[in-house]
């Protein structure tokens, strides 16, 4: 009879049902809330503000390297913590308060006339040259403390470097940009770009930085709840189960955002996502009040006599266990790859499978999400009934074969006649990445029970925080690939944006006539309301003309789809020519009018099509580069050294040599 079919779990290893909820809840943040931020923010922020796929790749690898600082941290900081509520619960509390707060402002990415006409005010002249002089004081300040701070022989050579560094800041900070030059560049469109940018940016960063506050401390508690090798198992299985659960409804978010409700008449996702963010914070709120007072930490009896150890001596002996640098690779491999094409879905989806219609796109991603989390509740329990059985290490190698079957079925499943084929390879994927994550998790507490063995202590925070900081750095690098990949599709967020402004004032003008068929406004005022509409029309209508010229211009290969294109734009220039010149009849009979402009509607729709070729390479990287790597998952997963059989032997060991000490003591 196997190892695994003898052992039984002790009583004292057991998590009672109250604890493993409580504990399996936390999973809302780093399975649902974590995902949102890092894939719809780019998504939104190149399909529906117009920014650039390159520098949103850019700038979301900036949080991942603040994580390579803030992660190691925050474990160092919750191992080497001692409170009366214990050494984890003070930062999931604090951690999900900030979470809240933060996952709201981020969509609160500020666009409009107004931030323009900001942007060109003198204020903000202003306010740039005096935080351009703040910046240069502040840096001198720094550099006179590390210089003063390096007085001794062995470090005269800092002070002559930081004495050259003085004065060229020194003489810099005079040299304040000014001038009419400097205020154009402001008001210019790439300004108002970078503003967004940087907007978005900063809300990534502090909505990360929040993240890692509740998650390290969280991962590191949900290791030492149990010392049970299947037990732990079952803790982050409960995790996966219930953050799924959650994440149930967070793929109908684009659906949901793109509610007129939400986000009001000429509107866009973006603007949706403004108010959606804010239920997702009320219901955030309150759990943080409630894992505080009901979580346990059975450990903290154990460590808080623990001799603290410092930073640098805690980095390291978790660098050097080969066991956990094993693993870490395994998992950051094949989580690599996936993170490469993570947003290639949606494009597909809204693109490919639906000719750029993001609504009707919106319905069939909020079933493929349902599909990926309930998929996710039902492959917790198969998950534990394999480990059991086999092993974590051969379900660990079910999980990646699982995930690779997903991504040969997309080959025929991705069909614009039969979209809804694409759950099927979407159960298979989430199973397979269900199963993996979790068990990568499960895995570091079985690193830590070895690591206690070699050096006497406990340190799953700082382990935790290694784990994750080599997978969001992978995510990091995914995130700069991704805009590398997505150009080189050669896909035209700007075409798109442009089509969606068209429509959008369109569908102003949609919203007034249909006004005007409950209410009696008289005709002048309508006569006037139909010419502004149309005018604001046809400027959207000569910007992208000139889009669509500068793009043949630019990619000379794909002259016949852009030439498709400009033939629908010309048949909605006229449709808004024929409407501004029979105004003065229609507005006395709004169902007509509606009539044509409904006509106008679906005309411009037409206008969001993608070209071949770029669709062709969205589909081709997105199945097969997670491929590739998922082979290399394997191969390292069959060389993985720590069994079932050596865990159980460790866990003996430490049972007796804490008996030992008891009795010493």
């Amino acid at each position: 009879m196997s190892t695994h079919q003898r052992h039984t779990i002790p009583a004292e290893d057991r998590v009672p049902w109250n604890q493993l909820i409580a504990y399996g809840m936390g999973g809302v943040i780093p399975i649902a809330l974590f995902n949102i931020a890092g894939q719809l923010m780019g998504l939104l922020g190149n399909i529906s503000l117009g920014l650039s796929a390159f520098w949103l790749g850019t700038i979301m690898i900036i949080p991942r390297l603040w994580d390579a600082i803030s992660d190691p941290i925050i474990g160092h900081l919750s191992d080497n913590t001692r409170t009366r509520w214990g050494r984890r619960r003070p930062f999931i509390l604090i951690g999900t308060l900030a979470v809240a707060v933060s996952f709201v402002a981020m969509w609160w990415v500020p666009r409009g006339e107004w931030i323009r006409s900001l942007l060109a005010s003198d204020g903000f002249y202003n306010f740039v040259q005096f935080s351009f002089l703040l910046g240069g004081i502040i840096v001198l300040f720094m550099i006179c403390k590390a210089s003063l701070q390096s007085r001794s022989r062995k470090n005269r050579l800092y002070l002559l470097i930081g004495g050259i560094v003085f004065s060229i800041i020194f003489f810099g900070i005079w040299w304040v940009s000014r001038g009419e030059g400097i205020k154009l560049s402001f008001a210019s469109e790439a300004a108002y770009n970078w503003f967004q940018l940087s907007f978005i940016l900063a809300g990534l960063l502090i909505f990360f930085t929040s993240c890692t506050i509740f998650e390290i401390p969280h991962g590191a508690l949900g290791m030492e709840m149990s010392s049970d090798y299947h037990e732990r198992t079952r803790l982050f299985s409960a995790k996966s189960f219930l953050g799924n659960l959650f994440a149930m409804g967070t793929p109908w978010l684009i659906a949901l955002a793109g509610m007129d409700f939400f986000r009001g008449p000429g509107g866009d996702v973006a603007d949706g996502m403004r108010y959606v963010s804010l239920l997702i914070a009320a219901i955030l709120a309150p759990m943080a009040w409630w894992w505080f007072f009901s979580l346990r930490e059975p450990a903290f009896t154990v460590v808080k006599e623990q001799q603290k150890t410092g930073f640098w001596k805690s980095m390291h002996t978790t660098m050097s266990n080969k066991t956990f640098l094993s693993l870490v690779v395994i998992i950051f491999t094949l989580a690599m790859g996936f993170n490469f094409v993570a947003l290639f879905n949606y494009y597909i989806t809204i693109f490919y499978l639906y000719g750029g219609n993001e609504v009707a796109a919106g319905t069939l991603l909020g079933w493929g999400g349902t599909t990926w989390a309930v998929t996710g509740l039902i492959a917790v329990f198969p998950l534990n009934w394999i480990s059991r059985r086999l092993g974590k290490n051969k379900t660990l190698l079910i999980a990646i074969l699982l995930m690779c079957t997903a991504q040969l079925t997309k080959i025929v499943c991705y069909n614009p006649e039969l979209p809804y084929l694409v759950l099927i390879p979407t159960t298979l994927l989430s199973a397979g990445m269900l199963m993996f994550f979790t068990l990568g998790s499960s895995m570091v507490g079985d690193i830590c029970d070895e690591d206690e063995l070699r050096t006497g202590t406990r340190s799953e925070g700082s382990y935790y925080s290694v784990y994750w900081w080599f997978i969001k750095m992978g995510t990091a690098f995914a995130s700069f690939v991704t805009g590398v990949l997505l150009v080189f599709t050669s896909f035209d967020e700007q075409q798109n944006v442009s089509a969606n402004s068209l429509r959008g004032s369109i569908e102003v003008l949609n919203a007034d006539i249909e006004e005007w068929g409950k209410s009696s406004v008289p005709p002048p005022e309508r006569l006037e309301a139909v010419n502004k509409h149309i005018a604001t029309v046809q400027k959207h209508i000569t910007k992208l003309n000139d889009h669509f010229e500068k793009r043949i211009n630019d990619l000379p290969s794909q002259a016949d789809n852009t030439g498709q294109l400009k033939m629908h734009l010309e048949k909605t220039a006229k449709l808004a020519a024929a409407l501004e010149t029979q105004a003065a009849e229609l507005v006395t009979n709004p169902a007509e009018l509606a009539s044509q402009t409904n006509e106008m509607l679906a005309v411009a729709a037409l206008l969001k099509k993608q070209a071949p070729l770029t669709l062709f390479r969205l589909r081709l990287v997105e199945i097969g580069l997670p491929l590739l790597l998922s082979i290399v998952s394997i191969w390292l997963t069959l060389r993985y050294s720590l069994t079932e059989e050596r865990c159980y032997e460790i866990k003996e060991e430490l049972k007796k040599r804490r008996e030992e000490l008891v009795v010493s003591g």
